[in-house]
C-alpha cells in the first residue's frame, strides 16, 4: 500500500489503475483498486485533508473540496485555465455535443467561434476528433483528457444533464457516420486546422 500511496503522491495527472500496478509493483489494476479503496478508507477514518479521486480515466490524490478556500491563498489558478464566457460556452457546447462540427457550435451560439475554438486547442481542452462526411469534410471537434481532469471529471457521462445541450435526432448536423482520422493523422492537420473550413 506504500508503494502504491508514493506513486500517487508524485504523479502529476491521473494514472489508470493499471499503471498504477505497473509502478507501484502490484499483480493487475484490480489490485490497484482494491489498495486505493484502502487508502481512501484510512485517509477518510483519519480526516486526512486529500484523498485518491478517480478522474480524467485515471486515479490522482487530490484535497479535498473543503480545503480550496485555504489552499486558494496558496496559489491561483493558472492562467491559462481561466476563460472568457464566450470561451466557456463554446467549451460547454463542445463537451456536450461531441462529436460537433464547428458549424453546429456556430448556430447554438449564434456567433463565429473559430478564434475561440483554436484557443480552446491551445490550451489542450478541445481537440480534433476526426472529420464529417459531410460536403468539404469539416473538422469534428470534441474534449480532452485534460477537460476532464481540469472539471474533475471521471468520463464525459459525469456531465450534469440539461436539457437542449446535447444533441437530440433534430439537431445540426448529425456526425453518427463521421470518419475518424488515425492519430498519426490528427497530428499532422492540426496544426492549422480552422484555416481550412471558415465557410
Amino acid at each position: 500500500m506504500a508503494r502504491l500511496e508514493a506513486v500517487l503522491f508524485i504523479a502529476r495527472e491521473p494514472l489508470s489503475s493499471r499503471k498504477l500496478a505497473q509502478l507501484a509493483d502490484l499483480a493487475d489494476g484490480t489490485a490497484a483498486r482494491t489498495l486505493v479503496r484502502a487508502l481512501n478508507r484510512l485517509y477518510d477514518s483519519e480526516s486526512r485533508a486529500f484523498r485518491a479521486v478517480e478522474v480524467a480515466g485515471g486515479f490522482q490524490l487530490l484535497s479535498r473540496p473543503k480545503f480550496a478556500p485555504w489552499l486558494g491563498r496558496l496559489c491561483s489558478v493558472p492562467v491559462e485555465v481561466r476563460l472568457s464566457g464566450p470561451a466557456m460556452e463554446t467549451l460547454a457546447v463542445v463537451a456536450y455535443r461531441q462529436p460537433v462540427l464547428r458549424a453546429a457550435i456556430e448556430a447554438v451560439r449564434g456567433v463565429q467561434c473559430g478564434e475561440i475554438l483554436r484557443q480552446l486547442m491551445e490550451r489542450d481542452l478541445v481537440r480534433i476528433v476526426g472529420r464529417s462526411d459531410e460536403l468539404g469534410r469539416p473538422f469534428l471537434y470534441g474534449t480532452t483528457k485534460r477537460f476532464l481532469q481540469i472539471f474533475g471529471l471521471r468520463s464525459l457521462d459525469d456531465l450534469a444533464q440539461r436539457e437542449g445541450l446535447r444533441m437530440g435526432p433534430t439537431a445540426i448536423p448529425s456526425a453518427e457516420n463521421a470518419e475518424m482520422p488515425d492519430e498519426g493523422e490528427i497530428g499532422e492537420e492540426a496544426d492549422s486546422p480552422l484555416e481550412d473550413d471558415w465557410d
